[in-house]
């Protein structure tokens, strides 16, 4: 895509900017030392007054370039009181922190009149620093954050496509379309994809957590609040702010590597952090990585295939020679054969063939974050950064018996047959090339008493697929075996401009916003859509291709009035138009009162929007999908279409929230601290995706006649209503589509209490509980528009299943117990997480709902200082080798996909790899 060139050079450009203006001060040298007289790395050393500043390094070394002397030095770490030193012609200092509390870091998020330090602040913020991320042991950083923040929530999908590739992750079990997801403050763009699979989140578009490398993070700062009034659209169920590592004076070199217990999902990585600086206070950071996993497969071994052999067995599907296995006698198997597990390809393959786990990655990240001071008020910045990843997953294995493929007897019919010995079939694989770039860049100056921050940034994310060991069956012996299917781009541009003053006990700010956001869709080659389509995923057809975009402006303003040292009331309204549904106004109202010096009391309400994507406005495609027992084309009909007014459904408009909160932290003392609180947030015309509406009437009655669903030939219906009319001439069984669905109510309480430097052995211990309690219940009836609302349709439009995904995909409650010991040179950590339970509704059927229980993953994690350059860490994740439940499928051939799928995939609490071992060595110079 053009645009990918246009970044690349854009990046450029900036950094040339950058490195063209050097500025000369003098420079002051020194070395920073917590209270025992170790060295502390990533203090933040600045010159007051000023934007200039820099880190230290792992020694606790830095230097800065001041422009005169004297000068008056900030020192702040997470932790540790925050001291100011002014010096007088000198040129090397030695600083000592007094460990403090976190609760007095002072926080970007949710301030934007004046900051706040997480005490301070009305709202609930979670500050989490890259030590606490890289303990956990996990890869990337929404796994990270799943196992720190007890309210986020994300897991590996598997046989679904691209979703494999993104994995959905939300905050309060609010779906990923209601997480807001910022990178230095900034607006980070959505992914390319929309989660159509049968999946947590499934038709919600989320944010590429996996595009933002571990090694370019300094901090996460996560407000566990509705924010719409603030931040504007997806902020629902609150903010996460990824805050990049700004000027560290040193290298770090990280190499690591890791295997699960089976023996697969091996994976290995490095990374290299470096700032480059120049002038008076100028810097680069620049993070460079490299990652690489390979799948794992947890299938299940069924022996028999229930799923094709039972429509084998009764006649739904007719058999012979031509379909090419043999049962155990040498004769060509029989449905009863098929259904008993009694050929010789199933006696050889009892797993049926089946890949299903973590998809194979591998990944290369360049990250940068830089300042250039210009003058005492104002500072040039940029920030942003390069993800391209390819990824490889699979989709169901095609059995000798699959419907449809020809196999032994006709070989010139299947370029994946050689003719040689038995049908062996085969598994396609669903492989993806993903590319997502950010740039930001802006200053930030006084415009006469005001502080001002200009801002512009581009995001894009892309992603291309590919299907390969496939067939399309009607091209028969010239099918290719590799298609390219298309693929999504979506992008957007965004300006922002904003001040803030104080005026005594009264802070504002105000701000404007501009964005253009961009969807895009490209049609794959003719071979992959044409006939049927490739097996597994038709490719995208040219009457799904298009380039859709929209604009809107945003006028924000807040105001803190700090009534007195104790007591502070907050408002903040935000007005918002978008060129293609219209206008909102959101607002928030919040408060905080201090206990003296041991605690505060907090609360809130607002009122919040989430505009409906541009992905869930124009998305149209073809499925090949399992429904009924039946292997069948679906539809997705664009909300924008025509077909869809003529059965009354609306076109979308934005969802809108009330959201309340309350809770207080105490601050027992500088090492012992706890919080609670409370939310209920409301969202009104949730934008969902709808089940599969298919043939009524006619249709429906001979899909009754064939047990198990059997095969409908669509040619064989006469039409008779409006789903019938649209459906046949496409050739399809069933439609799906984006509507404003219905109002939930999600209520809960977060927990968390933090107890530090405990003497103990001779080291220090540190103990952290954290707990969510979360519930979503579904408000009355669905919005079933009129054509549809008949039992058929309005069963089929949001049944059971599809509720499940909304009330209990994940988990109700989540508890984490932990604690970190240090001695000397050695480290050690221990975390408990537990999942609650999750259940899947049948869509129908209640006696076939399936709760899982609740589990609880141990991780371990040691590490080792050999000297002040080489550290060694190692983790094991799930020591006790815990698994969800298995599948009771309860008859119901679907739920297991006829005994292929052993856990749970459509609603999920942590996956399923299993014990895990990963180890690594960190170098510092």
């Amino acid at each position: 895509m053009k645009r990918i060139t246009f970044s690349k050079l854009l990046l450029l450009n900036v950094f040339v900017f950058l490195f063209s203006g050097f500025i000369y001060g003098q420079a002051i040298k020194g070395k920073v030392t917590d209270e025992s007289g170790l060295p502390m790395p990533f203090v933040n050393v600045l010159e007051k007054d000023t934007a200039n500043g820099v880190s230290t390094d792992e020694q606790g070394e830095f230097v800065l370039n001041v422009k005169k002397m004297p000068a008056t030095l900030v020192f702040s770490s997470v932790g540790f009181s925050t001291l100011e030193k002014t010096l007088y012609n000198v040129s090397y200092v030695t600083v000592v922190l007094k460990e403090d509390n976190v609760l007095d870091e002072v926080v970007l998020t949710g301030n934007r009149s004046k900051p706040r330090t997480i005490l301070d602040s009305a709202v609930p913020i979670d500050n989490v620093s890259v030590q606490e991320l890289q303990a956990t042991g996990q890869t990337n950083i929404d796994q990270m954050l799943t196992y720190t923040v007890p309210s986020y929530n994300s897991s590996n999908q598997t046989i679904s496509d691209a979703t494999a590739h993104f994995d959905p992750a939300d905050l309060r079990g609010l779906g990923p379309s209601r997480t807001l997801v910022l990178v230095n403050g900034k607006r980070k763009n959505q992914s390319a994809l929309v989660y159509v699979n049968d999946t947590p989140g499934k038709g919600e578009v989320g944010t590429d957590m996996k595009s933002i490398p571990t090694a370019a993070i300094e901090r996460v700062e996560v407000l566990r609040d509705g924010a719409s009034a603030q931040y504007g659209s997806d902020a629902i169920a609150g903010v996460v702010n990824i805050i990049l590592k700004k000027n560290i004076d040193h290298t770090e070199v990280n190499i690591n590597g890791g295997v699960t217990k089976e023996g697969d999902g091996v994976n290995y990585g490095a990374d290299v952090n470096h700032t480059f600086t120049f002038g008076e206070g100028g810097f680069i950071n620049a993070t460079l990585s490299g990652y690489h996993q390979d799948y794992t497969n947890r299938p299940g071994s069924p022996g028999g295939d229930g799923l094709f052999g039972f429509l084998y067995d009764v006649g739904a599907i007719p058999i012979g020679a031509g379909d090419g296995f043999l049962s155990s006698n040498g004769n060509v198997a029989s449905g009863a054969d098929i259904l008993a597990g009694n050929t010789d390809w199933q006696r050889e393959n009892p797993t049926l063939g089946m890949i299903i786990g973590q998809p194979q990655m591998t990944k290369g990240d360049l990250f940068v974050n830089g300042e250039l001071p210009l003058s005492e008020t104002t500072k040039l910045y940029a920030f942003g950064g390069a993800n391209l990843r390819k990824g490889k997953s699979f989709a169901l294995y095609r059995v000798p018996w699959w419907p449809g493929i020809p196999g032994q007897n006709s070989p010139q019919d299947n370029p994946l047959y050689d003719g040689n010995g038995d049908y062996q079939g085969f598994q396609p694989t669903f492989e993806t090339d993903i590319r997502d770039f950010l740039l930001t860049v802006g200053s930030r100056f006084k415009l006469g008493d005001f502080d001002a921050d200009l801002s512009a940034n581009y995001g894009g994310n892309f992603v291309d697929y590919t299907v390969k060991n496939s067939i399309n069956p009607s091209l028969g012996g010239n099918s290719p075996t590799t298609f390219d299917t298309g693929g999504y781009g979506f992008s957007n541009i965004v300006g922002n401009f904003d001040v803030s003053r104080s005026f005594g006990k009264v802070s504002i700010g105000l701000g404007i916003e501009a964005r253009r956001e961009q969807f895009d869709v490209i049609a794959g080659e003719e071979a992959s859509y044409v006939g049927g389509g490739v097996s597994s995923f038709p490719g995208l057809q040219p009457s799904n291709a298009l380039s859709e975009s929209r604009t809107n402006v945003g006028a924000y303003g807040s105001i803190d009035f700090d009534i007195s040292d104790d007591f502070l009331i907050s408002g903040a309204g935000r007005y918002e138009n978008y060129s293609d549904f219209g206008d909102n106004f959101s607002w928030k109202i919040s408060s905080r009162y201090k206990i003296g010096e041991a605690g505060v009391l907090r609360a809130s309400y607002s009122t919040g929007f989430r505009a409906p994507s541009l992905h869930q406005l124009y998305l149209s495609n073809i499925q090949t999908l399992l429904s009924g027992g039946t292997i069948s084309e679906q539809g997705t009909i664009s909300n924008v279409d025509e077909r869809l007014r003529s059965l009354g459904v609306p076109e979308l408009f934005a969802e809108t929230s009330k959201n309340i909160s309350a809770g207080l932290t105490v601050k027992a003392n500088k090492d012992f601290t706890i919080s609670l609180d409370y939310y209920n947030v409301r969202v009104d015309d949730r934008v969902l995706f709808t089940g599969e509406i298919g043939f009524d009437d006619v249709g429906q009655e001979i899909g009754d006649a064939l047990p198990g669903g059997g095969e409908v030939n669509i040619d064989n219906i006469i039409t008779t209503n409006p789903v019938e009319e649209i459906l046949k001439p496409l050739k399809l069984t069933s439609i799906k589509f984006f509507i404003n669905a219905i109002d939930t109510k999600t209520e809960g309480i977060d927990y968390t209490m933090r107890y530090k430097n405990i003497e103990f052995a001779g080291g220090k211990l540190a103990l952290n509980v954290a707990l969510n309690l979360n519930r979503t219940k579904i408000e009355g009836k669905a919005n079933t528009p009129g054509l549809l609302s008949t039992p058929y349709y309005s069963n089929a439009f949001f049944n059971r299943k599809e509720q499940s995904r909304v009330i209990s995909a994940r988990p109700n409650t989540k508890f984490l117990f932990g604690g970190a010991y240090e001695i000397g040179k050695f480290t050690a950590g221990l975390n408990n997480t537990y999942f609650g339970e999750v259940t899947w509704q049948h869509a129908s059927d209640p006696s076939k709902d399936q709760t899982f229980t609740g589990k609880t993953l141990t991780d371990i994690s040691l590490g080792y200082r050999f000297s002040d350059m080489i550290s060694f860490n190692a983790v094991v994740n799930n020591v006790f080798d815990v698994y969800p439940d298995e599948i009771d499928a309860k008859g119901d051939i679907e739920t297991s996909l006829g005994g292929r799928f052993k856990y749970p995939w459509e609603v999920n609490q942590f996956g399923f790899n299993g014990m895990t071992f990963k180890a690594g060595l960190t170098f510092k110079f």
